[in-house]
């Protein structure tokens, strides 16, 4: 802060809106070192910051951020971060007119024998503001809690007098709740509804609020995983006018690139194309490469703080469903202006990198650029090529596009495999649907050499994304992936011991360590339960400002770079870039640059409701194909172990469910974690993570896309050792307790049974 002249507008009001508390006149003048004529300057500069509306004024002539909360307003509690601190939003927040919400985090504070404030909660509360758009908040009065609302399939069985039954869509919640003629709201038998209870704990009533879909419609499957998630479908009016607005965007200072064949490659079903590469060897270095990698420039179009820009952030990311894709940009931009379509001239940003014979990225520059795309390839017909049979369409560019394409890749695997990145073998499931709009097949994706080549060039992008931030002092959203957790690996590393695979002792992991282990597994039966192991054994990947590396890749640093169109942390990484190299509009806000932290938050919660959305509606999906074969049997593995029970998964379709503790037999099963076993403690019979199973489908549920399992036959038990002497599982470990975990297959024993054992 300069002493001794009066602010510009921008300093000023960057001032008053980084203060705690509303500030006067005079502790403004006193913070700048202002005298005589410059306090009437700052006095005419305040009023026509207060006319303008970018600040606000009370009657103690204090001013402030317009946008700031009250000192004493009315929360709703919403959620429970990281570290166990309960967030709450405004009551009245418009996400799409003021904004993301600020950062309110609730004070603990004595309850006095009153309930604890939980999510769901309103209260009243007293605002201390802690930074630009944070505060904390003083529980002033809990104000009570708004109807939980829950999704749930609505039927009418016979014999009961006119009431309706919900079961809920969700697994956990093990209630129903009962419907009067009066509350069902239109609703029909087989509808999926969201309900609000209507009455007590024990009353199990409720009222039907709204109806999704009928579930004998196969569309109804992905808007369950979409409303249960509370995934955004809608874009208001004013993102989708912007979009519609857009127009191509000029040449003006861009990189002209239209004459060099950029080609994307992407899958058959593919509806955007946000990515384009191309590579020649680089005749200054033998061996080496130039390799391209243009992405589309969504961050021309979707600008700071506008509809559009709100809207992205709001979604995070786009959501991908076997019928449907809930995008993260209107069809305007995602399908069109920001899509990369052949022979039509697009905006790009483009990663110019130069790598060695041995795969080292050396240098990299940053363009902003417009590109005409020579062709759209998929990942099968560029394959096929290569294998030696070209189509009338690539045979033309197989010399100066595709076998460079491969010559380059082929020297980034080679660099991949020496710095050890984590190689797991795991088959991704592929879902076909019928013109029904039900699955007609189930099968494996299947793993080419072209969608290895394009996950090498988007790697070798993002890193140089980071790099290119890190040198030039930008902030950046790193995409982290940390080491796996000690009470992980130490799980990981007993489980492995009882199969007779070895993992090196000590807390600090390599991936190459892990690629050991897969490799000395990879010809045994045993290899696919090694793989999902070692995944299940891994950190989760986030989003953060503060570069923790990448350790699944095997990286220092690593950012999102290639994907804007369906990934906001992307766009947040191109405009730094833009910002960073002066490549004109729409680089990073001066405002977003204190935010990286939110951002990566904010984003990660995004993506993992993406997630569990996707795989909620994959599940109900796979269960609406498996209905027709309820009473059919199958074989399949083990791949989970609980006290409750075994999920396995079977084989071909990967289609897993529960095989519950009680189907087992007439007896006790002992819960072995270090081992993941059930052990009979009368007959001593084990189930076991990885064994092959003979089912039996008893039930397939649509609605949860629960699916339940009795065991036939055994028809192969891995083989296992023992745990070393005074071995105990890490649950008991952390516990400092002995191991004594206990489920049930049969009838309850007495409780001086129960006791004693």
């Amino acid at each position: 802060m300069a002493k001794g002249r009066v602010p510009t507008r921008d300093e000023l009001l960057a001032f008053i809106r980084d203060s705690e508390t509303p500030i006067g006149k005079r502790e403004i003048a006193r913070a700048y070192g202002l005298k005589g004529d410059q306090r009437i300057e700052l006095k005419e500069l305040l009023r026509d910051l207060r006319d303008s509306g970018e600040i606000a004024a009370d009657r103690a002539k204090t001013f402030k951020d317009p946008k700031a909360l009250t000192d004493i307003t009315v929360l709703e509690i919403v959620r429970v971060d990281d570290d166990g601190h309960l967030l709450a939003v405004p009551r009245r927040h418009d996400e799409e007119q003021d904004g993301p919400p600020p950062r309110i985090e609730i004070v603990p504070q004595s309850s006095r024998g009153a309930p604890a404030p939980a999510v769901g909660d309103r209260v009243l509360a007293s605002l201390k503001r802690r930074g630009k758009n944070a505060y904390e908040a003083r529980i002033i009065r809990r104000l009570g809690s708004g109807p939980k609302k829950i999704l749930g399939l609505y039927e009418e069985p016979d014999g009961r007098h006119g009431l309706g039954l919900v079961t809920p869509t969700d697994k956990k919640l093990r209630r129903v709740f009962d419907v009067r003629a009066a509350d069902k709201n239109g609703a029909l038998p087989g509808d999926i509804v969201w309900i609000e209870e209507a009455g007590g704990a024990l009353a199990r009533r409720a009222r039907v609020v709204e109806r999704i879909g009928p579930m004998s419609d196969p569309r109804t499957v992905s808007l369950i995983s979409i409303a249960a998630n509370d995934i955004p479908v809608d874009f208001p009016e004013a993102a989708i006018e912007e979009a519609e607005k857009s127009r191509a965007a000029p040449l003006g200072d861009r990189l002209d690139l239209r004459g060099v064949p950029l080609v994307t490659i992407d899958g058959e079903d593919a509806r955007d194309f946000d990515d384009a590469v191309f590579a020649e060897p680089d005749p200054a270095h033998p061996g080496g490469w130039r390799i391209l990698v243009a992405i589309a420039d969504v961050a021309w179009y979707v600008r700071h703080d506008r509809p559009l820009d709100r809207a992205a952030y709001r979604r995070g990311t786009s959501v991908y469903f076997p019928d449907r894709v809930v995008p993260m940009l209107p069809e305007a931009l995602s399908n069109h202006w920001c899509s990369l379509v052949p022979r039509q001239d697009r905006p790009v940003l483009v990663a110019e990198m130069w790598i060695d014979a041995q795969g080292h990225l050396k240098r990299h520059k940053f363009h902003r650029a417009m590109m005409r795309s020579a062709a759209r390839l998929t990942y099968n017909r560029v394959q096929t090529a290569m294998d030696g049979a070209p189509d009338e369409e690539i045979a033309p560019l197989m010399d100066e596009v595709v076998r460079p394409l491969y010559g380059a890749f082929h020297t980034l695997l080679a660099a991949r495999e020496r710095r050890g990145a984590l190689d797991l073998d795991l088959p991704e499931r592929q879902v076909t649907l019928g013109k029904d709009g039900r699955i007609a097949e189930i099968g494996v994706r299947a793993r080419l050499d072209s969608h290895k080549l394009i996950e090498e060039f988007m790697v070798l992008a993002n890193v140089a994304a980071a790099q290119a931030l890190e040198q030039r002092h930008m902030p950046c959203l790193y995409r982290v992936h940390d080491q796996p957790d000690l009470a992980k690996l130490e799980s990981l590393r007993e489980f492995l011991g009882t199969l007779g695979v070895s993992l090196p002792a000590g807390p600090r992991l390599r991936p190459g360590d892990l690629n050991g282990v897969l490799q000395r597994v990879a010809e045994k039966p045993i290899n696919r339960l090694v793989n999902e192991t070692v995944l299940r054994s891994q950190s989760q990947a986030v989003y953060s400002p503060d570069n923790l590396g990448h350790f699944g890749l095997a990286l220092a640093r690593y950012a999102h770079f290639t994907s804007p169109i369906r990934r906001f942390p992307d766009l947040i990484v191109h405009r730094a870039l833009i910002a960073a190299f002066g490549l004109g509009e729409g680089g990073l806000a001066e405002a977003d640059k204190g935010r990286f932290a939110e951002f990566g938050e904010h984003l990660s919660m995004c993506e993992r409701r993406a997630v569990a959305a996707e795989r909620g509606a994959m599940d109900r999906y796979v269960a609406a194909y498996m209905a027709a074969h309820v009473g059919a049997a199958f074989s399949g593995r083990v791949t989970s172990v609980t006290r409750f029970g075994l999920f396995a998964a079977l084989d071909g379709s990967g289609a897993d469910g529960l095989i519950p503790v009680r189907s087992l037999g007439q007896e006790f099963f002992r819960h072995d974690e270090g081992r993941q076993l059930l052990i009979g403690e009368r007959t001593g019979e084990t189930f076991g993570l990885g064994d092959r199973l003979r089912l039996k489908l008893v039930e397939a549920d649509i609605a949860t896309g629960g699916l339940l399992f009795e065991i036939v036959e055994v028809l192969e038990r891995v083989e296992r050792h023992a745990l070393p002497r005074g071995s105990r599982s890490p649950r008991d470990a952390r516990r400092g307790a002995p191991r004594r975990p206990v489920a049930h297959g049969g009838p309850p024993r007495d409780k001086r049974s129960r006791r004693r054992k």
